[in-house]
């Protein structure tokens, strides 16, 4: 009976594989399984998040809410719990729900490469692609842990004078504390925050 072999993909995930006996054919790479073939259903399937680990593989997660100051120039304070965190690099972009993400190096680079499976005859994936990459933009850290947002991406998010960054797992968000207020009350209401998330599976 042929050998079992397991492939940790990017997500950490392990999946079991029974190697093919060779016909004369050209040896496929041990990955192909995995990104679909002409026997698997058509379209883009994504199955794994962003990482939440970090070189020394530690798993990490944002959490927390905090308030901060936008000054005159745009700089914003980044919680020392997240800079931590966002060590390797960072990356500043539009979001969902009307405000801004704060992506780790490798979360970024995970969430380019899902994106660039996706067809690109599909409108829905030009669509996220072009809102969430053309206003991206690389943050670096000040001496008083300080990101500089661009003026375009502080309109756009409705950041006057004070923000909330928010921990959200695998990234940390930036949110106008008059939208994010409004979200929350949406949220307050535990029947249907329940009849919202009843999908998931949690």
């Amino acid at each position: 009976m042929p050998g079992k072999w397991c492939e940790v993909g990017k997500s950490g995930e392990c999946t079991v594989q029974t190697p093919r006996r060779r016909s004369g054919s050209t040896q496929r790479s041990p990955g192909w399984a995995l990104r679909g073939s002409a026997s698997q259903e058509a379209g883009p399937r994504v199955t794994a998040g962003p990482s939440k680990t970090q070189g020394d593989g530690v798993e990490r997660v944002f959490t927390g809410e905090y308030r901060h100051t936008v000054d005159g120039k745009g700089r914003l304070a980044v919680p020392a719990k997240f800079r931590g965190q966002l060590e390797g690099g960072a990356v500043v972009s539009r979001w969902i729900d009307g405000c801004l993400a704060i992506h780790t190096r490798a979360g970024w680079d995970e969430l380019s490469e899902r994106v660039a499976s996706l067809p690109i005859t599909a409108a829905d994936a030009r669509l996220f692609q072009r809102a969430i990459f053309a206003g991206a933009s690389e943050a670096e850290f000040d001496r008083q842990g300080r990101i500089l947002l661009p003026a375009f991406l502080r309109a756009e998010a409705g950041l006057e004078g004070e923000a909330l960054v928010i921990g959200a797992r695998a990234h940390a968000e930036i949110w106008s504390p008059v939208r994010w207020a409004d979200y929350r009350r949406a949220m307050d209401d535990p029947a249907a925050f329940a009849e919202a998330i009843s999908g998931l599976g949690i």
